[in-house]
């Protein structure tokens, strides 16, 4: 394997996990959505 290709393994390694620990982080500071949005629930017309 040449430098490049483990430079280059190496930065995708980090962006991987690196995404998945701060997902990780974020869920576990804000688990649950405080509240949601106007309008997310169907009143009108078309109502299930």
């Amino acid at each position: 394997m040449s430098a490049i290709a483990i430079v280059f393994f190496v930065i995708a390694a980090v962006l991987v996990w690196g995404g998945l620990v701060a997902a990780v982080l974020a869920l576990a500071a804000r688990p649950e959505v405080a509240s949601y949005p106007e309008g997310g629930e169907q009143d009108g017309p078309g109502a299930a």
